[in-house]
């Protein structure tokens, strides 16, 4: 099997990779990730995570002419009704963020973008998560004691607040953690085949 990048710092996807025996380097491009306004949140999610694997692809060929492998993009995405939920900017914003997830249903997708010399697999996977209704103070608890600010819709799936909030899902598990790694492993046979 070719070399595998992946190109994200994420520690879940570093995390999913490793749990599904997948032998990889890291290497993060800081990319801008602004997306043309006319984009569904799929579509959002796929370009941004192409344009991850694409950065990395092009910095491996500047610095090392290096084109013998496979690099893995991706990018989560939480939506709540229309509006696309980022990353908290603050206590009080992931607060906002968690009491706004309270007792509904929202989705997660994950953009991934499988890049090859050769060939170029892009595709999204969405998954619908429930929350019970969550008290202020369980609110307050989470963001207090687990900081997620470095998560998109301010939490993780396989914290506290999962194990305590989460109703319902439809849909990969691991997908919400931030990466489809069951879909991924079946891509990269696939594109190295």
């Amino acid at each position: 099997m070719e070399k595998i990048i992946l190109a994200s710092g994420s520690p879940r996807r570093k995390q999913l990779l490793a749990l599904a025996e997948i032998s990889f380097e890291v290497m993060v491009s800081e990319i801008d990730e602004s997306y043309p306004p006319e984009l569904s949140p799929v579509e959002i999610a796929k370009h941004i995570a192409s344009n991850k694997a694409l950065a990395v692809q092009k910095r491996l060929l500047n610095e090392n002419n290096d084109n013998e492998c496979t690099i893995i993009g991706a990018d989560t995405l939480v939506i709540l009704g229309n509006e696309i939920i980022g990353k908290p900017l603050d206590r009080q914003n992931a607060i906002s963020i968690l009491t706004n997830l309270s007792g509904r249903i929202h989705k997660v997708i994950t953009g991934v973008c499988i890049l090859s010399a050769s060939k170029k697999n892009v595709f999204a996977e969405e998954t619908e998560v429930e929350f019970h209704k969550l008290s202020h103070s369980q609110i307050e608890y989470y963001v207090d004691h687990y900081k997620p600010y470095d998560k998109a819709g301010a939490y993780a799936i396989q914290e506290w607040i999962g194990a305590i909030g989460v109703k319902s899902i439809n849909g990969d598990f691991y997908n919400v953690m931030g990466l489809p790694v069951s879909r991924v492993v079946r891509m990269l046979v696939n594109i190295q085949d």
